[in-house]
């Protein structure tokens, strides 16, 4: 990688009306950032393609994946798009030779994740995943914590993920509502939060699963019904490679979302976190013995994104960037990339065949 690394981006497009991921999150945390550079946008048309370039000050414009991945000037692809297009996009990306950072979930489905992330290990090529809750500082310090034992060998944890359902949707999110597109509750919201958990705990060695569509239609903005098999209300446990023993919650609801609240249990202690998980502003808190639950504060090493940057999606998506580029410049491996992206795909897996089969599963490794 040059010093600067000059990053094209497909997604961050000016027609979706900056309510778009790529616009939001990656645009601005790339532009604060003095390692990377906004190079290049690429959408589907020509016209989107050269309005985005405008608004977001990139010097080179394509509505080709091809021609983006080809140019000698771009040195990372950023793949922000809906996930059924992801495949496409990444691969063109990969065997052009480039790195790719990819949001979560990398693929539609743990065949797609497998495929891109081999072509990614036979090429010999960096990766990122879009799971920035591991740059969360909280993330970080919580598993640092726990590393430490500062709540001694954790004994259980428990993990609730309820967020607001959207009953009504435009044509950039109906999409959602099919399950084989990969982009639902439990994948995404359920995805980035129990991610953060295994950052902070390891992996599962079991699952047993239950999986539910409790709201069987959304609506249009033009009011008409759309049926919809996506999971809403998802419910597992299992057991860590620890030992620990977990319980997970996950729900999308019309009413009154209480947000994420993770839960760890240790032989001397307890840890609690609320907030946003991915999005940042989460709370952190630990007790020892009998003593209260008192607020943690963050050390300062854990931020690393630039003052000035945005809360919300830009945040934690910043600090992401800032971890991978380090880790290049010391020729090491940033985490999470593709080869974790399919561990936590083959966890999703594991859940959906427990919850098929009405048994407990061993998750695949």
């Amino acid at each position: 990688m040059p010093d600067k690394i000059r990053v094209g981006i497909v997604g961050a497009t000016v027609t979706q009306g900056g309510s778009g991921w790529g616009a939001n999150a990656h645009v601005p945390a790339i532009k604060l950032l003095p390692e990377y550079e906004l190079k290049a946008v690429c959408t589907s048309r020509e016209e989107t393609a050269q309005a985005s370039k405008e608004k977001f000050g990139a010097e080179l414009a394509f509505h080709d994946i091809n021609d983006m991945a080809a140019h000698p000037d771009i040195d990372l692809i950023v793949v922000s798009v809906r996930v059924p297009w992801h495949r496409d996009l990444v691969m063109a990306g990969l065997k052009a030779g480039k790195p790719v950072f990819c949001e979560w979930p990398l693929g539609a489905n743990l065949a797609e994740a497998e495929e891109m992330n081999n072509l990614a290990k036979e090429k010999s090529l960096r990766t990122m995943v879009g799971l920035q809750a591991r740059s969360d500082p909280s993330v970080m310090y919580a598993r640092d914590l726990v590393a430490q034992g500062q709540i001694g060998e954790v004994l259980t944890a428990s993990l609730s993920v309820v967020s607001g359902a959207q009953l009504v949707r435009g044509p950039g999110r109906i999409w959602q509502g099919q399950r084989s597109n990969g982009a639902n509750t439990f994948t995404i919201s359920g995805g980035h939060a129990f991610d953060a958990m295994c950052a902070i705990l390891g992996e599962f060695d079991d699952v047993e699963g239950r999986l539910s569509t409790r709201i069987k239609n959304w609506q249009t903005e033009e009011g008409q019904p759309v049926p919809v098999d996506s999971p809403d209300v998802i419910s597992f446990a299992g057991a860590l490679q620890s030992g620990a023993e977990v319980a997970v919650h996950i729900a999308s609801v019309p009413s009154n979302p209480v947000g994420s609240v993770l839960t760890i249990y240790g032989t001397e202690g307890a840890l609690t976190m609320r907030g946003g998980m991915n999005i940042g502003n989460n709370q952190l808190a630990v007790g020892k013995g009998k003593d209260p639950l008192t607020e943690m504060e963050v050390p300062d090493k854990y931020k690393l994104a630039p003052e000035g940057t945005p809360p919300g999606p830009p945040r934690n998506v910043a600090q992401a960037y800032v971890r991978a580029a380090d880790a290049w410049a010391a020729g090491e491996t940033f985490s999470p990339d593709f080869e974790l992206a399919v561990v936590r795909h083959k966890l999703i897996d594991a859940i959906e065949r427990s919850a098929a089969e009405g048994k407990a599963v061993k998750v695949a490794h």
